[in-house]
């Protein structure tokens, strides 16, 4: 028995497979996580010690949107205190005069320009964790494990973090950032998972526990305490990992994932099997440089908050109702008009629905606010809600061309993967707004972060320096050998066995301010390495300069680990239910029409339900719209054409 657990801003998805029996729980997520991951620990296993739980936490995203961080001081060079402050003088809104960057997340009384021998004169008065940063510890990382072992030994007990342990990379800005963000969320999200691993593993409901990283593998829940910066995007990368197999056992080549919850939206693009991994991101507003999955997020979900402008147009989002109140249909006291409340006078949701077999919906109180809100726009109740679900999906639309159209990616060949609560009831408006081939939407979609931390395999991602102008490989196949090495000691200690390692290059054109990730095995020569830049830097950029020369900056080594589970361990598609075709009224794009009503669980492998219509289940919800045709796949996936 292995439990996959996924904390979202609204739902907390629980998934336990037990052999090839998978069941599911949807829990309102609870104020502090870790209540809701021990209720539905305790409702599937009803008692029975499960062999793992895996877990994809927002503990590290929430305490840093929610400045609910550590109080930091910063050890760095002299005169370089404020890099920070500076970082690279663009600006964070080009034609808006009145956004401003964030705040730093050190004050400025508490950065320390060190020289050598005078930690003496530090105060750290007050300090709940300590960032140490010093120019070129990239490539000497001598003094700040000096520096670290001095402020350890006077000052016990407080958490410090290095550079060159966190994100040992040239460029001084980047660096200090991300080993800053680290510094400030250690504290609270190592008491989190001290707190879960007492609930989950020293309780007996589990005899291990692993967290999911941004980069789309696993680690220790020990690391992810002294590495937050690695967990920052932990559980939207559950859903791209299930997303790809899911494309990959369909013979899909070009996928976007695309994971529509209760907050917001996560989309990104799967390429030949590949999931798009970045090694830079701005996490509201603060750089990491660490890898990550290339989700790009987006305040639009269920619970976006529909409202209207000073100017009188109506909006929707970012702001979320969340679990608590919630959308007004979850009768928890919710007095605003959300995109759920929408679908619900609509029809696309069952006004009749229990949501995650829990939570009835209260169909009243959705056309109560969207009536309301029609009042005042002066439209016509269903004309508000069909106004609010066309403009969440325009906000996601933008979202799928940012992370494909934007980077060279032609859509008019992909399928998009909808998964997550409110997933399929917008993918098919979506994909054909966008000219895309078709939408799948995997079995247990509702709950599928949750499955993808069971398919997720152990993972180790290192990075070291290197700069190579003059075509001779040979330094990198030595960096990659030893980052090899480390990265199957690491697994090695977690208890994994190595099952591959992959090595990525950082090229760019001599003289160009930033590379390209671009694969590589050790035994290709440069030529090799120069073509496929090129190739890359068409595809990204629409255009390449194959007669300039070209340098690597930094080596890349992952090594992978055996995942829990495959998708071939999960067995195949299965009915469970019986229930018949029912009808109602559903508001299309032609209209309100009478429309079908089918329960997953009761379709067999080849089974079609043609639009319009409504497909339930107990966690999601499928809308089949006007001349869109949904049949159901060998794997237990709903493939929507038109």
């Amino acid at each position: 028995m292995i439990v996959g657990a996924d904390v979202g801003g609204t739902f907390t998805d629980i998934v336990l497979v037990d052999g090839d029996r998978i069941s599911v729980e949807k829990i309102p997520t609870s104020a502090v996580q870790s209540d809701a991951i021990v209720e539905g620990v305790d409702r599937l296993a009803c008692g029975t010690r499960v062999a793992a739980l895996i877990h994809g936490t927002t503990a590290a995203t929430n305490a840093l949107l929610e400045r609910a961080g550590a109080r930091v001081t910063l050890i760095t060079d002299p005169g370089f205190e404020d890099v920070i402050e500076i970082g690279r003088q663009d600006r964070p809104s080009l034609y808006d005069p009145f956004h401003d960057r964030p705040v730093p997340l050190v004050d400025r009384n508490r950065r320390f320009g060190l020289h050598p021998g005078d930690i003496e004169g530090i105060d750290i008065a007050g300090t709940e964790a300590i960032a140490v940063a010093f120019i070129d510890a990239d490539v000497d990382p001598g003094r700040e494990e000096s520096v670290a072992r001095q402020i350890s030994d006077a000052f016990p007990g407080v958490p410090i973090s290095i550079s060159s342990v966190v994100s040992p990379e040239f460029r001084e800005f980047e660096r200090i950032s991300t080993t800053i963000l680290n510094a400030y969320l250690v504290p609270i999200t190592r008491n989190y998972m001290t707190m879960l691993d007492d609930k989950i593993v020293a309780s007996g409901r589990a005899r291990s526990m692993a967290v999911m990283r941004s980069s789309g593998g696993l680690m220790s829940a020990r690391d992810a305490a002294e590495l937050p910066t690695a967990i920052l995007l932990s559980g939207p990368a559950g859903g791209v990992v299930a997303a790809r197999d899911f494309a990959v056992s369909l013979g899909i080549d070009q996928a976007v994932s695309f994971d529509m919850g209760g907050t917001s939206t996560d989309v990104c693009r799967i390429s030949a099997g590949e999931v798009e991994v970045s090694y830079e991101r701005s996490i509201d507003g603060y750089v990491c440089r660490l890898p990550s999955v290339g989700i790009h997020t987006v305040g639009a979900g269920g619970g976006s908050v529909a409202w209207i402008d000073a100017g009188g147009s109506l909006r929707v989002g970012p702001r979320s109702a969340g679990s608590i109140p919630g959308p007004a249909c979850y009768g928890r006291g919710g007095t605003e008009p959300t995109v759920t409340d929408a679908n619900v006078v609509l029809g696309r949701i069952d006004p009749n629905a229990v949501l995650g077999g829990t939570l009835s919906i209260d169909a009243e109180a959705s056309f109560a606010v969207i009536s309301e809100m029609a009042s005042s726009l002066d439209m016509d109740v269903k004309e508000t809600a069909l106004g609010i679900v066309a403009i969440a999906e325009d906000v996601m639309a933008g979202a799928i061309r940012t992370v494909s159209i934007d980077q060279g990616s032609d859509l008019t060949a992909a399928s998009l993967i909808a998964f997550g609560g409110a997933g399929g009831l917008h993918a098919v408006s979506l994909a054909r707004s966008l000219g895309m081939t078709s939408v799948v939407i995997p079995p247990y979609g509702g709950v599928l972060s949750a499955v993808g931390l069971l398919l997720a395999p152990p993972r180790v991602d290192l990075v070291a320096p290197a700069l190579i102008v003059d075509g001779d490989l040979s330094l990198a196949r030595s960096i990659a050998d030893h980052l090899g090495d480390d990265a199957n000691a690491a697994l090695s200690r977690a208890g994994h066995e190595t099952v591959r390692t992959s090595v990525v290059l950082d090229v760019r054109y001599l003289g160009q301010s930033h590379e390209i990730g671009t694969p590589w095995d050790r035994d290709e020569s440069f030529e090799v390495v120069v073509s496929r830049f090129n190739e890359i830097h068409a595809s990204r950029n629409g255009f390449s300069r194959p007669h300039d020369p070209i340098e690597v900056v930094a080596v890349r080594c992952t090594a992978f680990g055996e995942p829990a589970l495959t998708l071939g361990d999960i067995g195949g598609w299965q009915t469970t239910s019986t229930a018949s075709r029912s009808e109602r009224d559903v508001t299309t794009s032609i209209g309100t029409v009478t429309s079908t009503v089918v329960d997953r669980a009761s379709l067999n492998v080849g089974d079609t339900v043609a639009g319009p219509g409504v497909i339930t289940e107990t966690e999601s919800t499928t809308y089949v719209d006007v001349g869109v045709v949904a049949t159901v796949r060998s794997n237990g996936s709903l493939e929507l054409t038109w």
